[in-house]
Parts: structure tokens; sequence; C-alpha cells
């Protein structure tokens, strides 16, 4: 009798054990896509799933989805903490009539997006949506082909874009503009080219970016709108686009190592109480204005550039830039500061 009811205990421990552990079981940390798999399958690397949408429902929170092959695994909505790494091979997002990849998590999740083509065909919406999350890692990707945006942010997450390219998007490449809170973006080494603008951060928005190139773009390169927006551009190029580098409605552009030419309409453009502050090392000619003037190299502080003396050569004349200019407080040439008499930022 001892012996059955030992024996029955043991076997309700062990159905406790397996009901209560199944769900856990179901997910495992990391997880993997073919382009030959089924969602019906584990997920696992000898039973590869066939979408990131059927991996993500069997991979914990923190875990990480990779690809096998190269493939188009669809569209996905992502509510936690995860990584989706497609390289080394060309793992796709191919999609028409939807966002390429949503995110939408908690405010302490960390997604990471890896290696990935987003592709919308001409079709698709937003390459990727991040509208909730602590922080969103677009690492190594290429987001093209959109009607809307490449990356719409309008969460109050970190945004971190590295050794991108964004090409293609009828309706921009990156906009950070969060609708709640402060957003704080750091791209770099990111291409975008052949948007609709390249680079724009709007209202409680805070972003830099370096080592970066918005080229060939149908209205401006890098674009600051709405105060308190701040946007640094740093050893980057703005090229051939409509506007290189604008500010407006009081926001405000830092502009520092930065090429501004070959833009068919402005190469800096401030208007409506929007600022562009040049500190040292910016080549900005080629432009319909300045129209290939020299262009002074100045750093932050007063209203009004010093002109060097005519005497020393080369000589720094005052910028021209169609809006506000400044603050700024001394014009540099290559042999250094000068000591000169101050004279007005010229306007046109």
């Amino acid at each position: 009798m001892r012996a059955m009811r030992w024996g029955f205990a043991v076997g309700v421990l062990a159905t406790v054990v397996a009901g209560g552990a199944s769900p856990a079981a179901a997910q495992a940390t990391r997880t993997w896509v073919s382009g030959v798999g089924d969602d019906a399958n584990p997920c696992s690397r000898t039973a590869p799933c066939k979408t990131w949408a059927g991996a993500i429902s069997k991979t914990a929170a923190g875990g990480e989805i990779n690809a096998i092959d190269p493939g188009g695994f669809g569209a996905v909505t992502i509510t936690k903490s995860i990584v989706i790494d497609g390289s080394p091979f060309l793992a796709g997002v191919f999609v028409a009539g939807t966002n390429g990849i949503n995110v939408n998590a908690a405010s302490t999740d960390r997604v990471v997006l890896r290696g990935l083509d987003i592709n919308g065909v001409g079709l698709g919406l937003n390459g990727i949506r991040f509208t909730g999350g602590g922080s969103l890692h677009v690492e190594n990707c290429t987001i093209a082909n959109f009607t809307t945006l490449g990356i719409d942010v309008t969460t109050n997450g970190n945004v971190f874009v590295k050794d991108t390219i964004l090409r293609g998007n009828a309706g921009g490449g990156i906009q950070i503009a969060p609708t709640t809170g402060t957003s704080r973006a750091t791209i770099d080494g990111t291409r975008i080219e052949e948007n609709a603008f390249g680079v724009h951060v709007k209202g409680n928005a805070l972003a830099i970016v370096r080592n970066s190139d918005a080229s060939g773009n149908a209205g401006a390169g890098f674009w600051a709108e709405t105060s308190p927006a701040e946007l640094s551009v740093d050893g980057s190029m703005a090229a051939n686009n409509q506007t290189g580098i604008r500010a407006s409605d009081s926001a405000l552009v830092r502009v520092t190592d930065v090429t501004v030419s070959g833009n068919t309409t402005d190469g800096l453009l401030a208007d409506t109480g929007g600022q562009i502050v040049p500190f040292v090392d910016n080549l900005i000619a080629g432009n319909p204005t300045p129209a290939g003037s020299p262009v002074c190299e100045i750093d932050a502080g007063t209203t009004s550039v010093p002109c060097p003396d005519v005497s020393q050569q080369p000589v720094c004349q005052a910028p021209i830039v169609k809006g506000m200019i400044g603050p700024c407080k001394h014009c540099r040439t290559r042999a250094g500061v000068a000591t000169c008499n101050s004279c007005a930022v010229r306007m046109e």
C-alpha cells in the first residue's frame, strides 16, 4: 500500500512539473529559420521554422533567431526583447501593403535587427516601425522601396542605426518624431540615398549622425524640425539633395567636419526660426546658396563673425546662407584664428 501511495505521489508530481514546464519548454533561447523550413517545426537547428513570425513565438524573451540559409522570411511584429540576425546570409523581409517589421515592446525591452534585407517592393508601408520599447538597434541592414518611411520612430525609446543602407523610400529615410517623451538616436556609418529626405528629427528628438552620407534625396539630406529638436552632424556628407542641411521651426542643427555640396536649391537652409551652427572643418560649396562662395568655419558664441585681415591669406569670408545662421564666435582660416574686425553674417 505504501509503495502504491509513493508511486501515485511521484506520478502526480511528475504531471505537475511537466504541466508547469510545458510553456517554458516551448520557448528556446535560440531558434532558427530556413528557406525550406516549416513553422510547424520547433525551430531548432535541425528542424527550423519558415518565417520570423513563426520562430518568434517559440523564442524566449531575450533570445535570438538566426537564419540558416538565404530566404524571404516575412513580416514580423516584435513585443519583447529579441535579436533577429540574418547574417551572413541574404535574409529577406519582402512585404506589400503592410510594415516590414513592427516593434511595440515594453519600455525595458531591447530589440536588435541585424543583417536583414527589408524590401517593400514599392508597395510596403514602412520598413521598420518603432512604436514602443526601450531601445532599437538596426545593424548592417538594407531598407528599400517602401511607400512611407524606411525607419519610422514614434516612441521615446533609444535608437541606434549602424552600417545600414536606406534607399528609394518614397516617404523618407529615417524619421525620429516621438509622440510622447524624448527619443534619442545615434546614426553611424549609414547611407541614406534617393528617398524623399534623408534623416528627419522632429519635436522631442535628439540625434547625432556620424560618418554617414545623405545623397540624392528629393528633399533635405539632414533636417531638424520643430523645437526642441536637435540634430548634430559630424564627419558626414549631404550631397546632391534638394537641400543639404535644413533647420526649421526653431529647431537646431550643429555641423562639424561635414561636406555640403551639389545640392540643387540650398546648401544650408535655416527657416522659420531654425538655427544652423557650423563648427570647424566644414566644406560648404557648389550649392546655389552660398553659390560656391568661401564659407567661414565658425564656432558657437555670438551672433556675428569676426573677419580676418585682408592681408592674410587665405581670406575667410563671412558665411552666405538663406535664413539665420549662428550663433557664432570667430572665423577661422586654415592657419588658425585671426585677429580681425567684426562683420555681420551676410544674408541672401
